[in-house]
């Protein structure tokens, strides 16, 4: 599903035209992408969490070569499912 047709979708569901749905959704991951820059977790009832993870500084090595080489700590954007929808992906759409 892209962006057009999620919109689509959401404004028919909630009653609201296309344009006022896609301001409302831009809206939403704006204060979301707002959230992440400042390290902060948002979590969405019934569907899940999104945070941001700080993944270490670490030496890989390539299989090639052998030479090692240090990869730089970062930042990371990390999602975690609801318990419910895991499940229903898991049983492939399924509910049981």
């Amino acid at each position: 599903m892209n962006n057009k047709e999620f919109v689509a979708e959401l404004s028919r569901r909630m009653g609201y035209k296309n344009e006022q749905t896609s301001k409302y959704l831009q809206t939403m991951v704006t204060v979301m992408g707002d959230a992440f820059t400042e390290d902060c977790s948002v979590q969405i009832q019934n569907f899940g969490a999104f945070e941001v993870k700080k993944k270490l500084e670490r030496v890989i090595v390539n299989p090639t070569t052998g030479q090692r080489m240090l990869v730089p700590p970062k930042l990371v954007l990390g999602f975690k499912p609801n318990p419910v929808w895991k499940e229903k992906i898991k049983n492939g759409g399924s509910e049981q």
